[in-house]
């Protein structure tokens, strides 16, 4: 393998392992709305993976549907419940009661669900010689979320989980299963498609392919048109992040693609005095609708992509959807760190589940090498 293939390989594996970080590392604080929240229930803030809190004070998850993607659905006609008896078997119980926490459960150094739908990705790619299969992973995806056997330690399932298995109870076609609720661009549905469009950039796949593969992948959950347009400019940034020079300042791109994001005038002047609050929960809502969650990870990953860590701690500490935003930020400052990187071992190695995760990524990764 040349120095070029290698270096792509550790950029990707960095990648790769800090989405996991990022997803961990804000789970004990997902969608707390307020920052004070955060600093009640643990004074020094977020600075370690935590246990999710038995408390949590602005949960709304009594509210939303177990029937179906979205808030609750009133109507004559009981409808079968997809939480509780479809997926998340025997977790529906915590969905009524207030104050429940999302991750109710969950220990330092857990991942959330679609961190693990993640791993489903990986699975896929390692079975199907490397190459992408929407209903090889459907079926995988399928699998995994109706188990009787518990294959995540997750409460929650995001809207389009429920809205997707709404539609299959009715013996619709797979493909045709995702549904459109009011957060279906969200930032969780990027959460996959970061390791997708690595193994295929690694693979040799052009930007247009890759692009291609990426959108199929996202329709099946997520069909929405500004997603897609979202999703294509995240596939191209990994593109350039990965197959970049060691001499190229990733600084400069990320910025054209904030401004592009936000409509607004960062400049590299002032961006490093900025006060991440200011701008995650100030400009941009810390909520997870992908108009203000896309433009929060750009302002991230310009600011920390020299130092990941400190950035997957921020992004913790402003909380909103903090998990998902924090998987996709992790992906891209794991693309600006080059060669292996302790801190990221470090952390990565604190995971519940690291061994598993680290063999599904060196295995996909050895095979596409």
């Amino acid at each position: 393998m040349n120095a070029r293939k290698s270096l792509m390989i550790e950029r990707a594996k960095n990648a790769l392992q800090a989405l996991f970080i990022g997803d961990s590392m804000a789970m004990p604080v997902h969608w707390y709305y307020k920052v004070s929240d955060i600093y009640k229930e643990f004074p020094n803030g977020i600075f370690q993976f935590e246990d999710a809190p038995a408390y949590h004070p602005s949960s709304i998850m009594s509210m939303h549907s177990k029937q179906q993607g979205g808030r609750k659905y009133l109507n004559k006609k009981q409808q079968k419940n997809i939480v509780g008896d479809v997926i998340l078997k025997g977790k529906g119980k915590y969905w009524g009661q207030s104050n429940i926490h999302y991750h109710h459960g969950m220990k330092a150094g857990d991942n959330t669900l679609n961190a693990h739908c993640a791993r489903v990705l990986f699975q896929t790619l390692i079975s199907t010689d490397g190459k992408y299969h929407r209903d090889v992973y459907l079926q995988n995806y399928i699998s995994m979320m109706t188990s009787d056997i518990p294959q995540h330690k997750d409460t929650y399932a995001e809207s389009y989980h429920r809205g997707f298995f709404a539609n299959y109870i009715k013996n619709r076609d797979i493909f045709n299963c995702g549904a459109v609720t009011h957060d279906t661009a969200s930032v969780g549905g990027l959460v996959s498609i970061g390791p997708l469009a690595i193994a295929l950039f690694l693979s040799g796949y052009d930007l247009i392919f890759v692009q291609s593969q990426c959108t199929n992948h996202l329709l099946t959950t997520h069909p929405d048109q500004l997603l897609i347009q979202v999703c294509n400019e995240y596939v191209a940034l990994i593109e350039y992040l990965l197959h970049r020079d060691k001499s190229q300042d990733c600084f400069e791109i990320i910025l054209n693609y904030l401004n592009n994001a936000s409509k607004s005038s960062f400049n590299t002047i002032n961006f490093n005095k900025i006060v991440d609050s200011s701008i995650v929960g100030g400009k941009f809502s810390t909520a997870c609708y992908i108009t203000d969650s896309w433009p929060s990870v750009l302002y991230l990953a310009g600011k920390y992509r020299n130092d990941l860590i400190s950035g997957l701690i921020s992004n913790a500490n402003l909380g909103g959807d903090n998990v998902h935003r924090g998987a996709v930020l992790g992906t891209l400052l794991g693309l600006m760190t080059d060669n292996e990187n302790i801190q990221i071992s470090n952390w990565f190695s604190k995971l519940v589940e690291h061994d598993d995760i680290n063999s599904e990524i060196n295995y996909l990764l050895n095979f596409i090498e």
